[in-house]
């Protein structure tokens, strides 16, 4: 072969042409856009801030202004905590009630107070559960001897004027105190009256009735209920109070 025909043939072998697809130009063209978009966007958010930086250096009096509200809010707040944190550890220390204001309280409010009452005794943990399928606890709470207390509340408006604690009160406490909460020591206290068969039936379950007069005798602070009841169970842990 000859050489012209061999750099004929060479000059005639082109690299082939890489074309640009179609879907290669589309997702440039969107990320060239996601980039602007984003380069406005931090160019506008810019401006703002410049924007808002001077009127604030021309209006510098807003500037105190918020400043004296924050540090007055501020030590509003934690004053008031302060003062709450305060008042309830002096109420938890010296709660007392007498038998007219417990008399006066809606019932949700008389399971507070025997939940307060119990605090105040040094039950840290006391809760009032009680409301729709409280399966007869409405109080529950461990003392500082590590029984647990089951209290179920019978407010009378009335006092010892509205209607008696009866013994189908006290069986329901029976039934679900020990085998559903779990209780040590099952309690039903009430402002009003506890009939005399329901007396009897609680001795003979070993539950505990606070009727109205250990009831005052319990607010008004004289000793923690486990002082005022008979035969409860001996501690079930060794404490300071032991």
């Amino acid at each position: 072969m000859s050489p012209r025909s061999r750099r004929g043939r060479a000059t005639s072998r082109r690299p082939p042409v890489r074309r640009r697809t179609r879907g290669t130009g589309r997702r440039s063209r969107r990320t060239d856009d996601r980039l602007t978009g984003r380069l406005v966007a931090v160019v506008l958010a810019a401006a703002v801030v410049v924007t808002l930086v001077n009127w604030l250096l021309a209006h510098w009096w807003v500037l105190l202004a918020l400043a004296a509200i924050a540090l007055l809010t501020g030590g509003g707040l934690l004053h008031q905590r302060r003062q709450n944190a305060r008042w309830e550890a002096v109420r938890a220390q010296g709660l007392r009630y007498e038998l007219a204001q417990l008399d006066a309280l809606h019932h949700t409010r008389f399971e507070d107070a025997v939940r307060d009452l119990m605090r105040r005794d040094g039950c840290q943990d006391a809760l009032r559960v009680g409301g729709g399928g409280d399966l007869g606890a409405d109080v529950k709470a461990t003392d500082p001897y590590g029984r647990r207390w089951v209290i179920q509340c019978k407010h009378r408006r009335n006092g010892l004027a509205g209607s008696a604690v009866g013994t189908p009160d006290l069986q329901v406490l029976n039934g679900t105190a020990r085998q559903v909460h779990g209780a040590d020591i099952a309690v039903i206290v009430t402002n009003g009256r506890v009939t005399a068969p329901a007396v009897i039936f609680a001795e003979q379950q070993r539950l505990h009735v606070v009727d109205r007069h250990t009831l005052a005798a319990w607010a008004s602070g004289s000793r923690p209920l486990w002082k005022l009841l008979g035969a409860v169970p001996p501690p079930r842990r060794p404490t300071a109070l032991s």
